[in-house]
């Protein structure tokens, strides 16, 4: 007799946490400078990012997030942890801005505070 399968099978086995999006950093002309490649963030993902940033603050845990999802095609990690704070110091505000709301699902109108509720 088959057994019926758990909810929690039925519910996590309906999501591919291996299908990744593909975000495009441009630089002040258009030019593409990189792709970057995202898997679905999992709550898991977010306790580990806020453990990272030792902050509950916003901007902090968004950044360390982008640092521990974001692959290349191949499929290496992009940054490691210790980049955050270089992101944070020597990119444009804006350009950081575009990829974690990309990173979040966020559209053009959220911000990385309404990031940090979801």
């Amino acid at each position: 007799m088959a057994s019926t399968p758990r909810t929690v099978d039925i519910l996590t086995g309906a999501f591919d946490l291996n299908q990744r999006r593909r975000f495009d950093v441009k630089n002040n002309d258009g030019a593409k400078v990189l792709s970057l490649f995202f898997k679905p963030i999992t709550r898991a993902d977010r306790k580990r990012a806020t453990n990272l940033a030792n902050s509950e603050e916003a901007l902090e845990v968004s950044t360390q997030m982008l640092c521990l999802v974001a692959e290349l095609e191949d499929g290496t990690k992009a940054f490691a942890a210790a980049d955050a704070a270089k992101l944070q110091r020597e990119l444009p505000e804006t350009v950081l801005n575009d990829i974690e709301l990309f990173l979040f699902g966020i559209g053009e109108a959220g911000t990385i505070e309404e990031a940090k509720k979801d």
